[in-house]
């Protein structure tokens, strides 16, 4: 997104070609960015400059990519054009009132659905102005938004929110030279500045690497190195209530690559327990949490989650469809608005509906580490959306998966 807005040649490397990542690709190139690759995870972006974007010819469909169509909304709300932005049957029945109303406060003009889902369609020439906003609900994406908006805007805009969230849109401002005003949970821009181009080095994700992390703490006799892994402080909940819960995770060779703290972790089996999840590190994980809920049904004890409503409308309903699968292998789980209590036990095999949501389907894959039967999963084929190539790689890690 960044690239395509900068002047210059921006160069990726390490690109991941899921299908959140190429459909955004494709709405680029369909207003207009020559964009080479992907090939062997790189891609190079011929940016257009800030207002270089030209009218797409049809509706920008970004499939499953909640991340793309929120960031877009911003982006694309500074536009001369009228544009319309759709996804798949999960992304357009998603929340998007939280980005449509902040973007309103700003003279932006969008039209959604009664329920305040897309399809958006986004009115372009509208003169958008800075504003200071205090975000309900902590949200990177929202965040995210109302930033790419602001360099649109005139005068200043300010985003606070209410605990930490991932900085990766603030850094990557900063490192294409665009200033970028960071202190106690506020994010500032000025609009009508200029993004420059860059070289970007994309470390492997941790959401992804969570799966890893969570199977090898629960199979026995496990040793497993992820190499290259991004340790951003804003993305590591997930390694924090890991330990917390008595996980053997070592970071190996800390370094920094293109402005973003990276290593390689090493994980051993051991035995988990029980914990309150901290509520502090809730909005550090908040994409990690189902396969840390399977890590919960191996631990001893009970394991107690408050705070997390986000999980609701995610791609799924990941508190219910996560207690839901579960219940179905036999562990106790209790979900609650915020959360889930979650009882420690043995899990048997069974049959479980993913209901379409690609962390679900691969949090319970790596259940199958611990189970005493066959687990079936139902309706994964999004999986692809963010991680092609698990199978493959789960497989020569020593699960033992089909599809």
């Amino acid at each position: 997104m960044l690239g395509s807005i900068a002047e210059g040649v921006t160069e990726v490397d390490g690109f991941l070609e899921g299908e959140d990542s190429l459909a955004t690709l494709q709405a680029f190139r369909a207003m207009g960015v020559d964009i080479e690759g992907p090939n062997d995870g790189r891609v190079v972006v011929h940016g257009v400059g800030l207002h270089g974007l030209k009218a797409p010819a049809t509706a920008l469909d970004l499939g499953n990519s909640g991340t793309s169509m929120r960031l877009l909304s911003g982006l694309l709300a500074g536009q001369a054009f009228d544009v319309e932005v759709v996804g798949d049957h999960s992304l357009m029945s998603r929340p998007m009132r939280r980005v449509t109303e902040p973007l309103a406060t700003m003279g932006a003009v969008i039209d959604t659905t009664e329920n305040g889902t897309a399809p958006l369609k986004i009115r372009g020439g509208r003169k958008l102005h800075g504003i200071d906003y205090a975000m309900p609900v902590a949200s990177a994406q929202v965040k995210s938004c109302l930033l790419l908006a602001g360099l649109y805007a005139e005068g200043r805009t300010c985003v606070h929110e209410p605990a930490p969230t991932r900085d990766h849109t603030e850094r990557m401002l900063s490192g294409m030279g665009y200033l970028v005003h960071c202190s106690d949970g506020t994010a500032c821009v000025e609009g009508g500045g200029t993004l420059t181009s860059t070289s970007i080095d994309v470390p492997a994700d941790i959401s992804s690497a969570a799966f890893f992390l969570v199977g090898a703490s629960i199979a026995p006799d496990s040793d497993l190195v992820l190499e290259h892994v991004g340790i951003n402080p804003t993305r590591t909940g997930v390694l924090e209530i890991l330990r917390l819960m008595g996980a053997d995770i070592e970071v190996i060779n800390p370094r920094e690559v293109g402005g973003e703290p990276v290593a390689d972790l090493r994980v051993r089996s051991a035995p988990l327990r029980g914990i309150d999840i901290p509520v502090e590190q809730v909005p550090l994980a908040i994409d990690e949490f189902p396969v840390l809920f399977i890590a919960a049904a191996c631990a001893e004890g009970r394991t107690v989650l408050t705070g997390a409503e986000e999980l609701r409308v995610k791609e799924s309903d990941r508190i219910q469809v996560m207690a839901d699968g579960l219940q179905a292998l036999g562990i106790q789980a209790e979900p609650a608005p915020d959360g889930m209590v979650i009882e420690g036990g043995a899990l048997t095999g069974g049959q479980v509906d993913s209901k379409g949501d690609h962390r679900i389907a691969m949090s319970f894959a790596m259940a199958a580490l611990r189970a005493s039967g066959e687990i079936r999963i139902d309706d994964c084929a999004n999986v692809n959306t963010s991680f092609p190539g698990f199978v493959d790689l789960a497989s020569n890690t020593g699960l033992s998966i089909s599809q």
